[in-house]
């Protein structure tokens, strides 16, 4: 593929690009119950603000009952496709707990790289798109769509929006810039992301807490009978239990030990869970994690046996995997080993669908061959563990669309979700190139 105009021009954009994501980070733009919702609405605005710098006309479109995505139309010339490009401006939250070394807010690069919460997962994706546009002058050679959520990183509304307004998404392609490389300056593809099914169980077995001199051997212990149902999730290597749910073994690139061991930051001594390659533990097959507990702290215990204990218990599912049943095994499952016949509550708290994505489209063998040209270098097909629940929510809404999943979250520092979130910028230029390079392949 021809760089030679569109590389010079992008890396000419990047110290405004660079700007514009330290002025998005700076944006406290959680979108969960009970944070401040002003900043949300903040965020949505300047993300159209920031396109209407580069030519782009966006807008603030009303999602009901949740946060405003912000969407965009550049109608297609005659005869060319259309392409919609994703990405997401809500982040997770960042307590300070966590361990973060500066105020998650406050954009700082330190190493060449700009950390802070947002940085990365998910505002390097809008970062992207606008130097992918701004390379065209906001005149693209094809159609685009934009639709940047506010609400990825919790209960989305969108899905139903798209549901209820389909032609809103139509396109012939659709890049999703919420994924990364394994490492920096490695291109990869995500072909395959695994789905989340949560479930909440809560055991009771007494009408009040009683001494545990007097009562046990006897009385049952609510928080004892939810560990043993919980150690029944998961065999001695920490492999999942829950009968039923598809397992495979990942055929793409892999994830060394070592990486996984770094990125991870698994203690000196502490085995990792699971058989098989590491990269089918983290994309191909099922795991299983107790999420959280209502129990009693060590710095309230007492000599009492406990009444009730609750936990919530999340499984991802690979690829293959339909949802719905693979919530219903999980619940059954817990029943199922509910021990002393003690009373159990179980009901389902969250269910996404995994996505799998085909490799002979033509859009995704130009993305391939546009990231070879951007970073120099073979591509290799990767998976994810995490989930993106609009996507099958996309491809029901337009079947014929050939989707392309890219990023800047590099997986060996980006610690997306945790403490000190960074992004390397070059990860975010060279993408914008890619993009920039399919669009005007796709328009030849």
């Amino acid at each position: 593929m021809d760089d030679s105009t569109l590389r010079p021009k992008i890396a000419a954009l990047m110290p405004q690009i660079r700007d514009d994501l330290e002025a998005m980070v700076a944006l406290p733009s959680c979108a969960f119950p009970g944070f401040p919702s002003d900043p949300v609405h903040a965020m949505s605005q300047y993300v159209v603000d920031a396109f209407a710098r580069y030519g782009v006309q966006a807008q603030v479109t009303p999602i009901p009952d949740g946060y405003p995505a912000v969407t965009a139309e550049i109608p297609a010339p005659e005869g060319k496709p259309t392409v919609l490009l994703y990405a997401h401006y809500d982040v997770q939250p960042a307590p300070k707990e966590q361990g973060w070394h500066t105020d998650p807010f406050t954009p700082t690069w330190k190493d060449g790289r700009l950390f802070g919460r947002g940085a990365a997962d998910d505002k390097s994706g809008i970062a992207i798109h606008l130097a992918t546009l701004a390379a065209f002058d906001g005149k693209p050679p094809v159609g685009v769509r934009i639709v940047i959520e506010g609400e990825e990183e919790t209960i989305s509304h969108l899905e139903a929006w798209v549901e209820a307004n389909p032609d809103q998404v139509q396109a012939d392609v659709m890049v999703v810039a919420d994924m990364g490389n394994l490492t920096v300056g490695e291109p990869v593809l995500s072909i395959g992301l695994r789905g989340h099914v949560k479930a909440v169980v809560e055991v009771r077995t007494l009408a009040q807490p009683v001494h545990s001199g007097l009562f046990g051997g006897a009385a049952p212990d609510a928080q004892m009978a939810l560990i043993k149902m919980l150690a029944t999730l998961i065999d001695d290597d920490g492999n999942c239990l829950v009968e039923g749910i598809a397992s495979g073994a990942w055929e793409g690139a892999d994830y060394s030990e070592e990486m996984l061991r770094t990125n991870a930051g698994v203690l000196d001594g502490v085995d990792l869970v699971g058989t098989g390659t590491v990269a089918s533990r983290l994309w191909s097959k099922p795991s299983v994690s107790v999420l959280g507990m209502d129990a009693t702290p060590v710095a309230e215990a007492s000599n009492v046996l406990q009444p009730t204990a609750r936990a919530v218990v999340a499984m991802r599912i690979p690829p293959g995997q339909d949802p719905r049943d693979a919530v219903t095994k999980l619940m059954d499952h817990l029943r199922s080993v509910a021990p002393w016949n003690v009373q159990v509550d179980v009901h389902e708290d969250k269910v996404s669908p995994p996505f799998s994505q085909e490799t002979d489209g033509r859009a995704f063998g130009l993305m391939r061959d546009a990231l070879a040209t951007a970073y120099g270098r073979d591509v290799e097909t990767v998976g994810s563990g995490g989930s993106i629940p609009l996507l099958d929510t996309l491809r029901d809404a337009a079947p014929q669309a050939d989707f392309v999943l890219i990023g800047a979250e590099d997986a060996a520092l980006a610690n997306i979700h945790g403490p000190n979130e960074s992004v390397d910028p070059s990860e975010i230029e060279r993408m914008a190139l890619a993009q920039a390079l399919l669009i005007q392949a796709l328009a030849e």
